[in-house]
């Protein structure tokens, strides 16, 4: 195919991965990697300055949206399901965990980065909750 018509992307390999970028937005997949496993999970990001969207192309996954300033109080899950469009607001906090298979499609503002993010640490009471909700979800997905 000539390429001034279609690009053609994948990345297959682990982690984070930025394919397409088109003005002030890029399109990344994320595939799991040991630090997405429920039991690794000890912070939170937030974006102030973008949406993030969230794809599950296959696998299973759990995003963690939290509430509360400065420190997170709340934790809520989100159970993903494949296909559907998740667009996480700009300054929520949030986390995403994924089983072994999964993969997902990341749409965001180009220059989002650890710049122009924050992060806060979970409570021991918010790390435990994240390892009962994926447990229970997915049990035999997140623990071999």
């Amino acid at each position: 195919m000539n390429n001034k018509l279609l690009d053609i992307c994948e990345f297959t390999g682990k982690g984070f991965q930025p394919l397409v970028y088109f003005g002030t937005w890029r399109v990344a997949v994320l595939n799991y990697i040991e630090e997405l496993h429920p039991a690794k999970i000890d912070k939170l990001e937030r974006h102030p300055e973008t949406d993030e969207v969230f794809v599950l192309t296959h696998g299973q996954g759990i995003l963690f949206l939290g509430d509360g300033e400065p420190q997170v109080a709340n934790l809520y899950p989100q159970v993903m399901e494949e296909g559907k469009i998740y667009n996480v607001k700009p300054s929520t906090w949030h986390t995403i965990v994924l089983s072994r298979d999964a993969s997902v499609l990341i749409v965001e503002n180009g220059d989002t980065s650890e710049d122009n993010s924050e992060y806060v640490s979970l409570t021991m009471e918010h790390r435990r909750f994240i390892l009962s909700i994926a447990h229970s979800e997915q049990a035999g997905e997140w623990g071999k």
